[in-house]
């Protein structure tokens, strides 16, 4: 997968100490490598496996996926604003690509 630009929300601003939701979704076929193509063959397994976020380089969150996880996974977590940082995401598959992204938070 080329140019794979997963969509992210984090608030811009929250107060420290609050509780905050982050949203994401990412553009992927996650083919479960169970179904069959026109000819018959079986379409190989290609999903992401595995996605976390760091939270000013400390994990925050982290999800092994599998093979009955939708297309085009949404997930959405909560976490506690501590501190003015950047909160980093990633995504790993199958085929060994990495996708990332990242936003920042200001906490007053």
């Amino acid at each position: 997968m080329a140019n794979v630009e997963p969509r992210i929300a984090v608030p811009e601003t929250a107060s420290k100490g609050d509780i905050i939701e982050i949203r994401t979704l990412i553009n992927h076929v996650m083919n479960n490598g169970y179904n069959y193509d026109r000819e018959g063959v079986v379409i190989p397994r290609w999903i992401i496996n595995t996605f976390f976020v760091t939270y000013n380089g400390v994990e925050v969150f982290r999800s092994n996926l599998q093979p009955g996880t939708a297309e085009n996974p949404y997930l959405s977590f909560f976490t506690r604003a501590t501190e003015s940082g950047t909160l980093e995401f990633t995504w790993l598959d199958d085929d060994g690509s990495v996708y990332k992204g990242s936003r920042s938070i200001a906490v007053t």
